[in-house]
């Protein structure tokens, strides 16, 4: 395993950031067994750049050892298996192959002194039977399609997700399984510490909300059913990687991809509450601003508590003075800004990234935004 508390010569700006307008955001802060030289984290972010065969190709290496300055970077949501695909250009996380590929990505990383996370998923219903082995149907909590919901093709056009198929009892412990391997996969890379994708639609927050999961078993019904799988994959999760390198990422207040619950308090709240009995190395809240589900959850989830969701310097500096957060992630802000805590640290201008490049592949609006340096 790569050193935790990186050269702090090659991390941080010369001046004290105590002295800067933002010193809260800017403060070292300790997030299970990682203690990083400030609470500003980069997000996960579709990219859209791995090869065919989910292998991340070189040029991420020196994606996110551009950004390195940040307290800690999270990868793409990166497939556990061939059924957790959902969208082309993924990166992936099953075969030898894929693993040693993001092992150079993770030494470029710790040779620049970064810290570096590998977000693990299953795209669950979010996906269409081109995809998916033997073009079965894509799976889910329940035979729920995500209406209104345009998935990105290999051709570059947006599809209809296909409709879903429900998981039997008897193949969760194998969902279980995947995610286990990914983790150890994942740390046997170099990884820092990962984290379980279970936000944004995805297969875990499928299985949570009830305007998707309409199981009659053990998995469905209740919000403490409707987590159990969360908790099984993270008690596995944690078993390879550490509780105290294990995050969790849920969008409690998020609507996208056809996502609803009837009462998103009780069901995130329950979550948070067992969550928090793990001891895990953070909580991650994604679309969580100011707001009263924002603050109960917290509550629930005790400390380590992430924010994301539309923060600027000055926004997030002020949840992490209330302690509503310990750290705060960017996600577009870090597209178009590689030394994005350097500019933090200076109040320097922000570069405005172009969205017509997120997804387009290639290294065109992913390794060529420029740093304050070099303007």
């Amino acid at each position: 395993m790569p050193a935790i508390t990186p050269d702090a010569a090659l991390r941080w700006p010369t001046s004290d950031p105590r002295m800067s307008r933002y010193p809260s955001l800017l403060s070292p802060v300790t997030l299970g067994a990682l203690t990083l030289p400030n609470r500003v984290i980069m997000a996960p972010m579709t990219r859209c750049r791995a090869r065919p065969d989910g292998i991340a190709p070189p040029s991420y290496g020196e994606y996110f050892a551009q950004r390195s300055s940040a307290g800690l970077m999270v990868t793409d949501a990166t497939m556990i298996s061939p059924q957790a695909i959902g969208y082309p250009g993924a990166p992936a996380i099953w075969t030898d192959e894929q693993e040693r590929a993001w092992a150079d990505v993770t030494a470029a990383v710790h040779a620049v002194g970064g810290v570096i996370v590998l977000q693990l998923t299953h795209c669950g219903r979010l996906s269409r039977k081109t995809l998916q082995p033997a073009q079965d149907a894509p799976v889910s909590a329940s035979a729920v399609c995500a209406h209104d919901t345009l998935l990105p093709t290999a051709q570059g056009t947006r599809e209809p997700a296909d409709e879903p198929r429900a998981l039997e009892l008897t193949e969760l412990p194998g969902i279980v399984a995947q995610f286990a391997h990914g983790a150890r996969r994942a740390m046997a890379a170099g990884f820092d510490a990962v984290e379980i994708h279970a936000a944004h639609g995805h297969l875990l927050d499928q299985f949570l909300r009830d305007g998707v999961n309409q199981r009659h078993d053990r998995f469905g019904g209740s919000a403490e059913n409707r987590a159990r799988l969360l908790l099984q994959v993270t008690e596995a999760v944690a078993r390879e990687a550490g509780a105290d390198r294990t995050g969790v990422r849920l969008s409690p207040g998020s609507a996208l991809n056809d996502m609803r619950d009837n009462n998103p308090l009780l069901t995130f709240s329950v979550a948070c509450r067992e969550l928090a009995k793990l001891d895990l190395a953070w909580t991650h809240l994604a679309d969580g601003g100011d707001t009263d589900l924002t603050h109960r959850l917290r509550d629930a989830c005790g400390k380590p508590f992430m924010l994301n969701g539309g923060f600027d310097a000055e926004s997030a500096n002020d949840v992490i003075k209330r302690e509503l957060a310990e750290a705060v992630s960017f996600g577009t802000l870090y597209i178009a800004n590689p030394d994005l805590v350097e500019r933090f640290e200076a109040d320097a201008e922000l570069t405005v990234p172009d969205p017509a490049t997120f997804y387009s592949g290639g290294d065109v609006g992913f390794l060529d935004y420029p740093e304050m340096s070099d303007r």
